[in-house]
């Protein structure tokens, strides 16, 4: 069921603005977000966890509510249950469950990140109960499961565009939306790095003192198809110390895990909060490692740090690369060995486009001068 949390009713001069997060991996992105409008004096905060937070063993709504007073919990998907089938299911209760919470909390604005099933039940159920809809990291290509056509129809639902990039920012435009409604504002992504130490030696050798993070996610395949995937990558990191995380919960899941489960002289967890999982890419970059998978975490955060990384397949297809990145078309041993003896040579810092580490502050700014007038912006139109 879906579960409240009252919130003090909107004071007169401030707008709700309603943040939606459904995975461990875009509350990292968030949270400056969610920071920011915290914040502000004209805005008010109301996270919304769902999803994947609440799904056991992970439970990482119990980081969420560390950081913020949640508003509601709107569980989506069933423990042990993955698959597209399992996925529909959860996205046609998503969308009820999250129609009934927005009629109550009645925000100014629903903020939704990227292209994940929480994000695109959010955003449905804003869409069609008629509340404004605010998408960051929309106009990004990335194939994953069914991310680029999600993605898409998210920002084609959406009245108010945060793109990463230029590159982001004017595939929008190709789209039809209205140049006045689409902000270059960066990834938040970048926003937190600075401020988060590298680890500790005790902290890093409570992890293996990796020399590689394996992070690889499923892309939709059967279970079996995925496992062999993911073992042909760790055997091509075989001979290094590898911290390997659990994969997220997209169909193919079980087949990752089991991979990573069965490999040899690899360290596991299940998750890193945040602050520790940047401090193991800085750790990283200083001391000669690599970062190895398909995680967008490798071609924005690594980037930015300065960590090389082998993108392995065709999970973030059509994503901007930089400097730090090779990329590996095949999921093969003797590929991934031969692509991470190349990324050891590259040199950073490198460029990149995903902004200057301000870009919470400037969708709080940009949500606030929308002002509580957010449903004046629904009515839309193509501009092609």
């Amino acid at each position: 069921m879906t579960v409240p949390v009252d919130l003090p009713p909107s004071q007169q001069t401030r707008t709700r603005i309603a943040v939606v997060t459904g995975s461990r991996a875009e509350f990292g992105l968030l949270r400056p977000v969610m920071k920011a409008v915290e914040k502000h004096p004209h805005l008010e905060l109301a996270v919304i966890a769902a999803g994947s937070h609440l799904v056991s063993p992970g439970l990482t709504y119990h980081e969420v509510k560390k950081e913020f007073l949640i508003a509601a919990a709107i569980p989506m998907q069933v423990a042990g249950r993955t698959g597209r089938a399992a996925d529909v299911e959860a996205v046609g209760i998503g969308v009820s469950r999250f129609g009934r919470m927005f009629e109550q909390l009645k925000p100014g604005w629903v903020v939704v990140l990227g292209d994940r099933i929480e994000a695109f039940a959010g955003a449905a159920a804003a869409g069609i109960g008629g509340f404004a809809l605010a998408h960051i990291h929309g106009g990004d290509r990335a194939e994953g499961v069914a991310d680029e056509a999600m993605r898409h129809a998210i920002s084609k639902m959406a009245h108010l565009h945060f793109p990463a990039t230029a590159a982001s920012g004017e595939r929008l435009l190709r789209m039809g939306e209205d140049p006045a409604r689409v902000h270059v504002v960066g990834s938040p992504a970048i926003d937190d790095l600075a401020a988060i130490t590298s680890l500790n030696d005790t902290a890093f050798a409570e992890l293996g003192s990796p020399t590689v993070l394996f992070l690889m996610h499923p892309i939709g395949r059967d279970d079996e198809t995925e496992e062999a995937a993911a073992a042909q990558v760790l055997e091509g990191l075989s001979g290094a110390r590898v911290l390997a995380l659990h994969p997220n919960l997209d169909p193919g899941r079980d087949g990752t895990l089991r991979a990573i489960l069965g490999a040899t002289g690899v360290v596991e967890r299940a998750h890193l909060p945040r602050a520790q999982f940047v401090g193991v890419l800085k750790r990283l970059a200083s001391g000669g490692g690599v970062m190895v998978g398909n995680s967008s975490a490798a071609l924005i955060e690594a980037a930015a740090i300065g960590l090389p990384a082998v993108d392995v397949g065709r999970r973030q297809a059509g994503r901007e690369r930089c400097g730090n990145v090779i990329h590996v078309e095949r999921e093969g041993a003797e590929d991934v060995r031969a692509a991470v003896s190349k990324a050891r040579t590259l040199r950073g810092p490198h460029a990149h486009p995903f902004g200057k580490g301000n870009a919470g502050e400037r969708i709080a700014a940009i949500l606030a001068a929308a002002g509580p007038e957010g449903r004046d912006s629904l009515r839309k139109r193509c501009t092609y």
